[in-house]
């Protein structure tokens, strides 16, 4: 397990306030008079310090993958601010937005689609270097990605051959010696292991380790999987239907989950030993993530809560302190 951040560093590198992303989905009504919207990300908060891990874990359809890319400011933003560094970043564009990218990084799900393959590996990982005004042409960019791919355990020679002579698990070298390229402040890793196999999956996360101790890097962990987001994370947000949940630190939420989706959904990892599989305590969840353009009042997760209760069902939860550094959205916890 990774060790603790020191206590030192206490200005957030990122710090989300309030974000709120809803997309245009159509009308409906009598001659189409009501505007309708999907409501993918509602009132987020949390913040990263510099060289920590936070972990944002949820079903598909959460809202994670809408919260990654909202940072990024790869999709618009309704409500709330973003604040990088420092800096606002909520409304920049143009150019400014440009060279803010260089600071963050996006590590994509799927290795297959997000490399080209009609580019050569070393074209892949100096793009970036290129489209920044960092080199001038490729080959300026050579001796510098070799390194990069040394440091994320590819052969030199790989530089010169094309994705599709990879595995998987060495595609997301790749990816993650393009996303090192610019020496970002924060990688945002979007589900970056749940394309690979099991022991691929396991090589990746150690090597995300690695670079973080060496580079200082800041992640934000999308993933579903709350095993691989344990071994790597020193904080884990939960999401359910575009709402945080519940905070906390790794080692809490896993031994005193205090929100009983997160309950759920670690009843739902298996152990492997079998005798303490049958013991636990599980707690199994029905029906489905409520339709995001319709979401039901009060709290979202009361159309599947074992302990619902009438409060519930019309007044929405805030995210309190529970003790501990915990902070979650349940009035009965």
């Amino acid at each position: 397990m990774r060790p603790s951040l020191p206590e030192a560093d206490t200005e957030p590198l990122l710090r989300v306030e309030g974000l709120t992303v809803h997309f245009p989905v159509g009308r409906a009504g009598f001659w189409g008079r009501q505007k309708q919207v999907l409501h993918a990300v509602d009132g987020v908060t949390f913040d990263i310090k510099r060289g920590e891990t936070l972990g944002l874990v949820g079903e598909s359809g959460s809202g994670k993958s809408t919260t990654g890319r909202a940072i990024l400011r790869k999709v618009p933003i309704t409500a709330g601010s973003i604040v990088f560094k420092g800096q606002d970043i909520t409304g920049v564009k143009g150019e400014e937005l440009r060279q803010l990218r260089r600071h963050m990084q996006l590590v994509f799900q799927d290795p297959y689609g997000s490399l080209n393959p009609r580019m050569r590996v070393l074209d892949i990982v100096s793009e970036p270097l290129i489209v920044h005004g960092l080199e001038p042409n490729t080959e300026a960019c050579s001796e510098r990605v070799l390194d990069l791919l040394e440091i994320v355990g590819l052969p030199k020679d790989a530089a010169d051959r094309y994705p599709h002579s990879f595995s998987g698990g060495q595609r997301q070298r790749v990816v993650i010696a393009r996303a090192l390229a610019l020496r970002p402040d924060l990688i945002i890793a979007d589900e970056p292991v749940s394309a690979l196999d099991v022991s691929i999956q396991a090589q990746i996360v150690n090597l995300l380790a690695d670079l973080q101790d060496e580079f200082g890097l800041t992640y934000l962990f999308i993933a579903h999987d709350l095993s691989v987001v344990r071994h790597l994370s020193d904080r884990i947000a939960v999401m359910y239907s575009g709402k945080l949940v519940e905070l906390s630190d790794r080692d809490a939420i896993y031994d005193r989950p205090t929100h009983p989706y997160t309950e759920a959904l670690l009843s739902s990892v298996p152990i492997p030993d079998p005798v303490l599989q049958r013991e636990r305590r599980r707690v199994p969840l029905t029906g489905e993530i409520p339709n995001p353009i319709s979401p039901p009042p009060g709290c979202r997760f009361h159309t599947r809560c074992p302990i619902v209760q009438d409060r519930c069902r019309s007044e929405e939860p805030p995210l309190e302190d529970k003790g501990a550094g915990s902070v979650a959205a349940c009035w009965f916890r």
